[in-house]
């Protein structure tokens, strides 16, 4: 069992791997993904069962569409692989438990957020909306935050944000920030309580500014329109919260502040 159980969940985890990667094409475009079969997104022919195993079909086929010959892209199978490594992560960190399953689920939300914010520019209320209610509701497990840690993380991290949005309007005289990150950020508050919502606002910044400094460098698109995505950020600072976030806050706790940790 010790064996079985970890094989187990990297199969789950690659198997929804393979059904988030559905969700990120077709949450943006609006198009049915419950018993809607696959296509090919280049000619558009009906994909076989054992044309969608989660890698091994990318593997066999060399990255190419069964039918049209078209390349698919990398990342279908990256994600799967990304999703399966947070899920035995994760199992290994929790077991088989309740914390297990909320932070799997929660793992697999930022990952879909990531890449569809990556490409349209957009966080589908359809995700972050029922995400605040499930976040309250997950809080009031055993071993859960608690409801009040969760409801003043819901609103200090929409609250929070919304006021750097109005703040970014203010001072550059546009849009600085989309509703979807302050309502993203509201979710992520409800999950995971205040104190590490608050680790996770520092966390996207610095991560958002190497990025972007990097990325800026080498596209002259991208300095020209200075569009670059918040939700990615916040989605890779969540993760780092949820993994590194109490040991790093209570490293602060001690050693800077000079408190006991909570």
């Amino acid at each position: 069992m010790e064996l079985i159980l970890p094989i187990l969940v990297g199969l789950f985890g690659l198997v929804i791997g393979s059904f988030l990667n559905v969700l990120i094409y077709r949450l943006p475009h609006g198009k049915k993904f419950v018993f809607a079969r696959s296509v090919c997104v280049a000619c558009g022919q009906q994909l076989k069962w054992y044309h969608n195993i989660p890698v091994l079909s990318y593997l066999f086929l060399r990255g190419k569409c069964a039918f049209c010959r078209e390349s698919i892209s990398m990342r279908y199978p990256f994600v799967e692989l990304l999703n399966a490594a947070l899920y035995l992560y994760f199992f290994r960190q929790e077991e088989m438990s309740v914390d297990f399953l909320v932070l799997a689920a929660l793992a697999s939300v930022l990952v879909v957020i990531f890449f569809i914010d990556l490409d349209h520019k957009i966080i589908p209320d359809s995700i972050t909306l029922p995400g605040m209610i499930i976040g309250l509701a997950v809080s009031l497990r055993p071993d859960g935050i608690g409801i009040l840690s969760a409801a003043i993380g819901l609103v200090a991290g929409g609250g929070a944000l919304y006021l750097i949005a109005l703040l970014g309007d203010w001072l550059f005289k546009k849009e600085s920030m989309g509703g979807g990150d302050i309502k993203m950020a509201g979710m992520l508050g409800a999950f995971l309580g205040w104190q590490k919502v608050i680790f996770i606002f520092f966390g996207a910044a610095a991560i958002g500014l190497v990025v972007s400094l990097v990325v800026m460098f080498f596209s002259s698109r991208l300095r020209e329109t200075r569009m670059i995505p918040f939700g990615p950020f916040l989605a890779s600072a969540a993760v780092v919260a949820i993994i590194f976030g109490d040991r790093i806050i209570n490293w602060y706790l001690v050693t800077v502040v000079g408190v006991t940790p909570w």
